[in-house]
């Protein structure tokens, strides 16, 4: 396929990204922004920047002097006195000056790259801190794909402006600035000859401003998506395999690829324009120094030292302003990515914790619901008037069909979301009047889908409770039945698994999930569909363990299964969001209810099976 996307590869990708929020941010160019980019120096500013600066300056101060030592002091006044002493200390003077100049190089290359690496550390640091403190409602609407470009291509993308970007910035500034006084010094009328093409230049430049720097975000934002695909492609890979769509998944990512390849160079190309520019007006100068600067030799208003000066000035001129040029594309670059990381940085958590908020030292374990309504969206209400009244200690099962909401009650008892109306109260506390690192150090959640890092089988039980000893977490292991797998591994609990334990299996991750869960030695216990990805064999060996995890908990158990939950407390059936009935099991088979036909729907299967 080469580079030639069809357009129905490019229409089918389109669509399935119209939902993405990674869209062009219209924000006029402002040093605002590059003011609050550059506050990340600040932590140097006593140290690496200004060594870098003062580098710098000595660097460029040498790269002043000489010029006017060679044309005016060498030719002017040595050569035109034919005085050899002189030659002799001005040759070892400008051999000086060039050792010095290697040295504040050599000095400022070292402090910039080190004080640019610092920044970015700090950025992605701060970035990656940042994110992890977001609402679940951030994480609803937005790809890992795309988190994952955020805070690492973009900010990789600022790495050169902050090593050498805005050193060279102020280097090549303070050179302008110095040329052009130096020039306008020696003669201003053959200086305003050469620089009259300056206006035009920057004109020019001006008008191609906008584009570019659209160019540039278009080009990070395709990039996203495109790691998005990766990331997801990835991830779905086995499902790919199994419905053998590798095809259709190499010319989906095709289309993006192409999008990306397209973009990429049209924001080179017009950021490419900028050089030719500077080229052009450098020979119109060229142009001008030796046509009106030869009339001004033979006019006698300048010396001949004066004009080889000006032909050393006019060559480096140009260079800071070819380099600026670069810069600002460089520049535009940044502004596009540090604009996509301050959009991040900018958004805030839906689930505010308060100034005063209170710390829960000793939760029991008290849960009330008081009408509650809750709202993903505006067009979806998940509760209707929810209120509920959990006991310390009692084990509560959630059952309904999917998306009756069950999960979404557990999703407000950890304040992952607040709701819409009402209010969560735990052991008489609202929720929102409670430190929310209080209260989830004091839950854990274990999930259908369990989540393993990569690491050791140790270190995954530990997760929740890192100052946990090795004999605590083996104990945990022993009593939720986990032990006797993690033994048969070749290096036991030091076993080393990969990104979302794909070694093992689906029951023994979930056995490694009961066991960080009690480990954590939580008040309030959330398992959602926790024992929906292990059979019966594995089943009949946690119930025991489980009966060990819940005793003196407070327990929300979410799930299909009867032997799961025949043992609750309190059983509430959900539909649409309300309570259509509750009660323990033998209550509600009595009342030959929802729950009863639930239930009888489940033997009818087992039958059927």
């Amino acid at each position: 396929m080469g580079h030639e996307a069809t357009k129905q590869e490019k229409s089918r990708y389109l669509n399935r990204f119209h939902y993405t929020v990674d869209q062009a941010i219209e924000k006029p160019f402002n040093w605002k922004q590059m003011v609050r980019l550059l506050n990340y120096l600040k932590p140097y500013s006593k140290t690496y920047l200004p060594g870098a600066v003062i580098a710098m300056l000595i660097s460029t101060g040498v790269r002043l002097i000489v010029p006017i030592l060679i044309g005016k002091v060498a030719i002017d006044i040595v050569i035109f006195n034919e005085d050899f002493t002189m030659l002799t200390y001005l040759v070892i003077g400008i051999g000086i000056l060039y050792l010095l100049s290697y040295v504040g190089n050599t000095f400022r290359i070292k402090w910039v790259n080190i004080l640019g690496q610092n920044v970015i550390y700090d950025l992605r640091q701060h970035l990656f801190s940042h994110v992890q403190r977001l609402s679940h409602r951030f994480f609803d609407r937005r790809s890992a794909g795309s988190i994952l470009v955020r805070i690492m291509n973009d900010i990789n993308s600022l790495q050169e402006l902050f090593t050498n970007g805005i050193i060279n910035l102020l280097m090549d500034t303070v050179m302008l600035t110095g040329i052009m006084l130096v020039l306008f010094v020696l003669s201003p009328e053959l200086a305003l000859a050469i620089l009259i093409v300056l206006p035009l230049m920057f004109f020019i430049s001006t008008k191609l401003r906008r584009n570019i720097r659209r160019s540039w975000q278009e080009v990070r934002i395709q990039q996203s998506r495109l790691n998005s695909h990766l990331n997801e492609g990835i991830q779905g890979i086995r499902i790919t395999q199994s419905f053998s769509q590798e095809n259709e998944n190499a010319a989906f990512f095709n289309g993006i690829n192409e999008d990306y390849f397209q973009r990429f160079r049209i924001a080179t190309k017009k950021s490419a324009m900028f050089g030719p520019l500077v080229e052009i007006c450098n020979a119109i100068g060229t142009i001008i120094l030796i046509a009106y600067g030869a009339y001004l030799i033979l006019s006698g208003n300048i010396q001949v030292g004066t004009f080889v000066t000006f032909a050393f000035f006019l060559g480096m001129f140009w260079e800071p302003i070819s380099r600026l040029g670069q810069m600002y594309n460089q520049l535009l670059m940044a502004m596009a990515s540090s604009e996509r990381i301050f959009e991040f940085l900018d958004e805030q958590p839906n689930v505010k914790e308060k100034e005063n908020a209170y710390t829960l030292t000793d939760m029991k374990g008290h849960i009330e619901f008081d009408h509650v309504e809750f709202s993903y969206d505006a067009d979806r209400v998940a509760l209707h008037e929810i209120s509920l009244d959990i006991k310390q200690g009692q084990t509560i099962a959630l059952v309904g069909h999917t998306g009756s909401g069950k999960s979404t009650i557990a999703n407000l008892i950890s304040r992952f979301y607040d709701p819409t109306k009402g209010s969560v109260k735990v052991d008489g506390y609202d929720l929102k009047d409670v430190k929310v690192d209080s209260l989830r150090q004091k839950i854990s959640v274990v999930l259908q889908d369990t989540f393993i890092f990569s690491g050791t089988i140790m270190e995954n039980i530990r997760f929740g409770r890192p100052d946990a000893t090795d004999q605590e977490v083996m104990d945990a292991a022993i009593v939720v039945g986990a032990d006797d797998f993690i033994q048969r591994l070749a290096d036991g609990y030091e076993t080393e698994v990969e990104e979302r334990g794909n070694v093992l299996s689906a029951g023994e991750r979930q056995l490694l999930s009961f066991a960080r869960a009690l480990l954590a030695n939580p008040s309030i216990l959330i398992l959602d569909e926790a024992t929906a990805s292990i059979d019966t064999e594995t089943e009949v060996k946690i119930q025991a363990a489980l009966t060990k995890l819940l005793k003196g908990r407070t327990a929300i158990i979410i799930a299909h299964r009867l032997s799961t939950i025949r043992e609750s407390d309190n059983i509430f059936v959900l539909e649409n969001g309300k309570i259509l009935e509750n009660g323990n099991h033998a209550e509600l088979m009595a009342q030959r209810g929802e729950y009863f036909g639930l239930i009888k729907s489940q033997f009818q299967m087992l039958d059927a099976i």
